[in-house]
């Protein structure tokens, strides 16, 4: 009995000796890891239930020192050497496809805060490249949409060929992401018009470009045409239409390739020959005319008359102006009659944000 005691003894002690071992252990580990938490990284958050937070990172800066030439060359390459999105078609389904946003502007986007609730919820869906007037100083707050997203730019004149070198230099950059797969040209005075979804999908699931691209017999289409394009630009090809196109992946390639018809259109589109208005619609016309649906996606009321299509205050914004826009045409998509045919509309003044930003959560679907 004794004996056995003593081996009871024993074993309680060896098992108190272990569990203060492992006391000490576990305790000095702790010290350790307060100590390492304290300058672990700042992206990761630790709270009272040490559960894990992530924190995107911001995102890199747009801006270069390439030359607009070198900028196309890169694009163009990088564009024929990856076939992530064009050769395996069953697997294209499991890749993100985003839009990309092109903003072509002044200056500022007084507009900012409806596009900001737009977006709102759909990282990784779109990218967005800004173009202001390079003596433009911007200080967009880290959590914008806006922010980091302008690119290398050049002055722009209206009517003249740096209206259209601007929007070749943001095709290029935004095709240096080669998951962007459509390109949208937009202005300062641009608002969207449909749900972020609805537009991604419209956009995505569309087998055209939206490409304005008629012919117009009168003064401000056929009267701009100058002889002295011929051979390679006659009065059959030449083409009239809106500034503010909507392009695949694919057409935006063949634009910014193009060098042929480009310096024809520098050297004999002159005011009153607009170069915006009648380059990407001629080029389409005579190379690629299967390619576009023939139409914008950007509403603008040119009913005014005059070299400038109208503009819209706050005194006008109303759900019945909003969706007669939005629901008020007809045009085709896909082969099929619809009657949502802008995704977009322009020219809305500044102080046309507050009711905007008031009625958007209803009529857009945006979030109150």
């Amino acid at each position: 009995m004794v004996n056995e005691k003593h081996k009871s003894s024993s074993k309680g002690g060896y098992a108190y000796a272990l569990h203060f071992l492992f006391f000490l252990i576990g305790f000095s580990l702790a010290i350790l890891a307060s100590s390492y938490f304290k300058t672990f990284p700042s992206f990761i958050n630790f709270d009272s239930t040490l559960s894990l937070s992530f924190s995107p990172p911001p995102p890199i800066s747009l801006m270069h020192n390439m030359t607009d030439e070198e900028l196309f060359v890169r694009a163009i390459t990088l564009s024929n050497n990856s076939s992530e999105f064009d050769q395996d078609e069953e697997n294209n389904n499991n890749k993100v496809r985003k839009i990309a946003f092109m903003f072509l502007t002044y200056g500022s986007l007084p507009l900012a805060a409806l596009w900001e609730k737009y977006f709102e919820g759909h990282q990784g869906l779109y990218s967005i490249y800004v173009h202001p007037h390079p003596s433009y100083n911007d200080s967009w707050d880290p959590s914008s949409v806006f922010f980091r997203r302008r690119i290398p730019s050049q002055a722009v004149s209206w009517g003249t060929d740096s209206m259209m070198a601007a929007e070749k230099r943001l095709l290029a950059n935004a095709l240096l992401d080669i998951s962007n797969q459509r390109f949208i040209l937009l202005s300062e005075s641009c608002i969207p018009l449909i749900n972020f979804k609805t537009t991604y999908d419209y956009l995505l699931n569309s087998n055209l470009s939206f490409v304005e691209s008629y012919d117009n017999p009168k003064k401000p289409g056929r009267g701009r045409y100058n002889p002295e394009m011929s051979p390679y630009i006659n009065i059959t090809h030449w083409r009239k239409g809106s500034q503010w196109f909507e392009a695949t992946r694919d057409l935006a390639i063949k634009i910014i390739s193009d060098h042929k018809y480009y310096k024809l259109f520098q050297d004999y589109c002159l005011p009153p020959c607009y170069f915006d208005e009648h380059y990407v619609p001629t080029l389409l016309n005579i190379l690629y005319p299967e390619l576009s649906s023939n139409r914008t996606i950007t509403y603008v009321d040119w009913s005014r008359g005059g070299p400038h299509p109208a503009k819209f205050g706050s005194d006008q914004i109303t759900d019945e102006f909003l969706n007669g826009i939005r629901y008020g045409n007809e045009c085709v998509y896909n082969g099929n009659t619809t009657k949502i045919c802008y995704m977009f509309a322009r020219k809305f003044k500044p102080d046309a944000l507050e009711p905007l930003l008031r009625i958007a959560p209803l009529l857009l679907g945006f979030d109150p």
